[in-house]
């Protein structure tokens, strides 16, 4: 390190730029390597196929936390709106699988329509706007599942969170598909470049003519959409809808993903790769630490520090 620091023209901010942009990728790399060689069972296919299970959910939210924080906001909502969809599902199971879904998403759609007009018409902080949802969501979704638990019974729902295709869990699949189809929305539509544009500078945006009120809406809405997935897939997964559990801090974890992933809080820019591997470097973390022994109240309190850490960088690159 202190080589590359006496190179000419090397500064931290150059270092600070390629830690951002590769250190999340290092980490997942050393952490693998480390519970390959020093973690009793770790590469066992039946406790990898558990990690993946319980990323997925995080990345399929994390996906679209990151576009919104691409767009200089946040959706504190996520984990409600998780718990709202796991709630109307079985309602609508009578009806068959898709429908029960589709309203599920509906529900996801909803929400981020809420949050997507109060910030961009209404013009309240996204921190507030989403706050409010936080909150009222997760006691609707306790009203609508009349606060108890519902088992779930539905083969077909419970072959999403359950079942294999070539050897990967559904989900996974689900999720993999899912930052492919995101990667490809920032980087090659014409909406992708207007949120990184808006996130970047919104008034600037504005004069230019971009649809500013139109792109926050839309990134707010698919990020409740994912949301509302992942609480179909929650759901499926514990063959159970719970809303007092499920996607509970869903929306902490999916925010550490993002900025772990080198995502910025200023906006401007929206790593997907970075938020996949932010995910995987948290679940591997927790993992670790777990398996050798240690409360989870370690594993979170490591999980803060790496947050810092991750922020300081993003920090470091952006003042100098």
């Amino acid at each position: 390190m202190s080589e590359l620091a006496a190179r000419p023209g090397w500064d931290r901010r150059q270092l600070a730029r390629y830690v951002q942009n590769y250190g999340v990728y290092a980490a997942v790399v050393v952490l693998l390597a480390y519970n390959a060689l020093f973690t009793r069972n770790f590469v066992d296919m039946g406790n990898m196929r558990t990690q993946l299970v319980q990323v997925a959910p995080v990345i399929i939210v994390a996906l679209g936390m990151a576009l919104v924080i691409g767009t200089e906001g946040v959706d504190l909502s996520v984990g409600s709106v998780m718990a709202l969809a796991a709630a109307v599902i079985p309602l609508y199971l009578g009806f068959g699988l898709w429908p029960a879904i589709i309203m599920s998403l509906l529900i996801g759609l909803a929400a981020g329509l809420v949050n997507g007009t109060l910030v961009a018409v209404v013009g309240l902080q996204p921190i507030v706007a989403t706050l409010a949802l936080l909150v009222a969501g997760r006691g609707i979704a306790l009203v609508i599942a009349g606060g108890q638990l519902k088992q779930v019974h539905n083969a077909d729902l419970i072959a999403l969170g359950t079942n294999d295709v070539a050897g990967l869990p559904v989900v996974v699949w689900i999720a993999a598909v899912l930052a492919l189809l995101t990667g490809l929305l920032v980087r090659r539509t014409t909406y992708g470049r207007q949120l990184v544009a808006i996130g970047g500078n919104r008034a600037a945006a504005g004069l230019a003519g971009l649809p500013v009120r139109r792109v926050l809406i839309v990134t707010y809405v698919l990020c409740g959409v994912l949301a509302g997935l992942a609480g179909v897939l929650a759901t499926a997964r514990l063959r159970a809808s719970d809303p007092s559990a499920i996607g509970n801090l869903m929306e902490l974890s999916a925010i550490t993903a993002v900025v772990v992933g080198g995502t910025p809080l200023s906006g401007g820019k929206v790593r997907v790769l970075g938020t996949v591997a932010g995910a995987l470097v948290m679940q591997l973390v927790r993992a670790t630490l777990i398996k050798h022994d240690l409360p989870d109240s370690t594993a979170q309190m490591v999980q803060a520090v790496i947050i810092l850490v991750a922020v300081y960088v993003a920090r470091e690159r952006r003042t100098r």
